[in-house]
């Protein structure tokens, strides 16, 4: 695409996505979210463009950003990295981020779009607008021993996994996704969120293999929660989980983050990362309740047709009377229209 000086940028393509995960994989910065196989993701599940550039000097691969273009009628139009994921800004040496930043800015003018969104995990542009207090990150790091994780769980929270220990709930990797979908579809529409589509999980296993993995809670045969979560390197990321009518009584949702936590110190994980959560919310304060120390994303943004920052997000009191309604939807009905919402909310 551009030429500076004995850097040059290029956009991904088949033959160079093997060198794109092999420095993704060495690349200290870089995390599950810059793994080329999220542009299949894109394409595959959702029919977004995907535009993944990377930097190259003297024939050697030293810097990456994934972006994702979603236009939509009702969300806007944009310009992401990466779109549905935590993270996925300009990741490389200082020059590399630069000069990939900065032919991201020029894309994002050629395709019109309103806004390109970086999401940084520290910030980048002090001077770009920006969301700084919006959303906050959770990870920890695990000892070797099970038994360790779990005493340093705050009492609350331990007596919570205890309970599910003690009704007999039972946790099993799955090959598909069919639970998984049946779980997570009936907690996000009690949350009032459009659901993704069935497609989308079953697009991330075939194309990330067993670094996406599914562990579901059963209750004498009963699906009662199901989590689906990323590996890499010495990570382990619980990224969509939920849990059906039964998983309150039996506090699923505790005893299945438990036993993730305890089947990943046996892979030799390090750190459990639990993900984003907005602040103020539930999720915010159910992952604080497990001892996890809130770390802040910074989201920035260049506004190319928009005049102001997007607002996509539950929070926004303009979205509070369509979230009640979907909350009363029929759980076959949510299934079915869920997805052409979802997909335009990157």
């Amino acid at each position: 695409m551009s030429n500076a000086g004995a850097l040059q940028i290029h956009a991904l393509d088949a033959a160079n996505a093997t060198r794109w995960d092999a420095f993704v994989m060495g690349c200290p910065d870089a995390t599950f979210f810059h793994r080329a196989g999220w542009a299949e993701v894109l394409r595959r599940a959702f029919g977004h463009e995907a535009h993944f550039l990377y930097a190259e000097r003297e024939g050697a691969l030293c810097g990456v950003l994934p972006l994702g273009h979603i236009r939509s009628r009702l969300f806007g139009n944009a310009l992401i990295s990466t779109p549905f994921c935590v993270l996925g800004g300009a990741v490389g040496d200082t020059s590399a981020c630069a000069a990939l930043e900065t032919a991201a800015v020029e894309l994002a003018h050629s395709l019109k779009v309103d806004v390109l969104e970086l999401r940084h995990s520290q910030p980048r542009h002090p001077d770009w607008p920006a969301k700084r207090d919006l959303y906050v990150n959770f990870r920890k790091t695990l000892d070797p021993d099970p038994d360790v994780n779990f005493k340093a769980i705050p009492r609350k929270q331990r007596a919570m996994v205890r309970k599910g220990i003690d009704a007999g709930l039972q946790g099993e990797i799955d090959a598909g996704v069919d639970r998984l979908f049946a779980a997570y579809s009936e907690s996000v529409r009690n949350l009032g969120t459009p659901v993704f589509a069935r497609r989308y999980f079953e697009t991330l296993q075939a194309l990330f293999g067993a670094d996406c993995e599914v562990l579901t809670v059963t209750h004498h045969g009963q699906t009662v929660a199901s989590v689906m979560s990323f590996y890499f390197r010495d990570q382990v990321l619980p990224y969509y989980g939920g849990g059906t009518a039964l998983a309150r009584d039996l506090k699923g949702n505790d005893f299945m983050y438990w036993d993730l936590m305890r089947r990943a110190c046996g892979r030799g994980v390090r750190i459990f990362d639990y993900g984003r959560s907005k602040v103020g919310t539930g999720s915010y304060s159910f992952k604080k309740n497990w001892g996890f120390a809130p770390e802040p994303l910074h989201y920035e943004f260049q506004l190319v047709k928009a005049t102001q920052l997007p607002d996509v997000n539950p929070l926004n009191p303009k979205y509070r009377l369509f979230i009640e309604a979907w909350k009363r939807l029929p759980l076959p009905v949510s299934r079915w229209i869920g997805p052409f919402l979802a997909r335009s909310l990157g």
